[in-house]
């Protein structure tokens, strides 16, 4: 049969042959093709796993060799904080006594002392309560006097042991409801002054209800305006803090929270100028917070010049003075591969130097604590690593 191409024309038999060959040398120069590629691939397969590197003495000059040993540190725990009020120095002041404010005396960022006034209230209460106690001062006089009386009669058998007894009673009842009210003045605030004129029967020209300060500090909050209607013992009314100690919250997360505790010290950067103050844990809290998933830890911080304001954040170092131990080893002999995985180049017998990968663990100054990859007496490049790394890629 005549061989013929697509086209239906025979090819004559020299074409053929050339044909054959020409397929045959694309077929053995694909196959050499595929083989020499393998070849390259092993190539830089085999480039891609870094040998040791061999220095000169010269070469060796440039760099500093440190040699690895265990170490006994204490952890510091950098985080942040917010400022808060010590709560232990600082009270809500709530109304005492019902009615409108008729006048605010002090503005929030003024320092009071204790029982200065801050505020004065026309208060049916405080009326009610200067008038009970002027009643019960009186009858407290009268059966004080009819008591005596009696007595002195008893003894010339002017009455019966009988009336002379219920006098001393009704006596002994009446002083005590003066006590009691004149007690209730004084915890609505009512001005000592006011108190002794009405015991000794003078007359006060006007009543008003005040509101003053339980302790001394600063008035942080005003929570009241003029005309406004005070419920007694429910409307808060001014916040007082004593500004010269507060608390700073600080987080910590994770394995941080095993190496505070209470009684370590610590340092509180405001970030403001190189202002530092100094404090101490007293208080690690029992619960996680939900959104945050931290533990607080309370640092007491002395606060000259009122210098922490509450919800300032701050920078806090945490010492602590529980020892740790560890292998460390400075900060320069740590370089990066190219998967910025952490590697040093450690010393092998016969002088060469290999890379050897680490995992990095706390660090306290300027060095590194290595969790895993060296063990002691392992001899390590710390200055130069850089020059060793240069040499390794040529």
């Amino acid at each position: 049969m005549t061989n013929r191409s697509h086209h239906g024309t025979a090819l004559p038999n020299s074409r053929r042959k050339l044909v054959r060959a020409l397929f045959a040398s694309a077929t053995v120069a694909a196959i050499l093709s595929a083989a020499g590629c393998s070849k390259s691939d092993d190539k830089s397969q085999a480039s891609a796993t870094p040998s040791n590197v061999t220095l000169t003495s010269a070469q060796k000059q440039h760099i500093r060799i440190y040699k690895v040993a265990p170490s006994i540190f204490h952890k510091t725990v950098e985080t942040t904080g917010a400022v808060d009020f010590d709560n232990d120095q600082s009270t809500s002041v709530l109304a005492p006594i019902s009615g409108p404010v008729s006048q605010l005396l002090v503005s929030p960022g003024e320092y009071v002392k204790k029982g200065q006034p801050l505020a004065i209230v026309d208060s049916p209460d405080y009326a009610t309560a200067v008038s009970t106690y002027r009643a019960t001062v009186a009858t407290a006089q009268t059966d004080r006097r009819l008591a005596n009386m009696d007595k002195d009669l008893l003894a010339h058998q002017g009455v019966a042991q009988r009336e002379e007894a219920q006098a001393q009673t009704d006596a002994v009842t009446a002083e005590g409801n003066r006590d009691a009210a004149r007690q209730a003045l004084i915890a609505l605030g009512v001005d000592p002054r006011t108190v002794n004129a009405v015991r000794k029967g003078r007359m006060v020209l006007r009543i008003e209800g005040v509101i003053r300060a339980p302790i001394a500090g600063t008035v942080v909050e005003k929570l009241i305006s003029p005309g406004q209607l005070l419920q007694a013992g429910t409307t808060a009314c001014f916040t007082v803090a004593d500004l010269s100690r507060v608390w700073v919250n600080a987080q910590l997360f994770g394995d941080d929270l095993s190496s505070v505790r209470v009684g370590d010290t610590a340092e509180v950067d405001t970030g403001i100028g190189d202002k530092k103050l100094s404090g101490v844990v007293d208080n690690i809290s029992a619960l996680v917070n939900p959104d945050t998933r931290s533990v607080v830890a309370r640092v007491v911080v002395k606060n000259p010049q009122d210098f922490l304001k509450k919800q300032m954040y701050v920078r806090v170092l945490l010492k602590s003075h529980q020892q740790s131990d560890g292998l460390l080893v400075p900060v320069s002999s740590i370089l990066r591969d190219d998967e910025n995985l952490p590697f040093v180049y450690v010393v092998q017998r016969d002088a060469s130097f290999a890379r050897q990968h680490v995992t990095l663990g706390y660090r306290t100054g300027d060095r590194y604590d290595i969790a895993s990859g060296l063990k002691a007496g392992n001899r390590i490049v710390v200055d130069g690593g850089i020059f060793v790394q240069f040499m390794q890629s040529q």
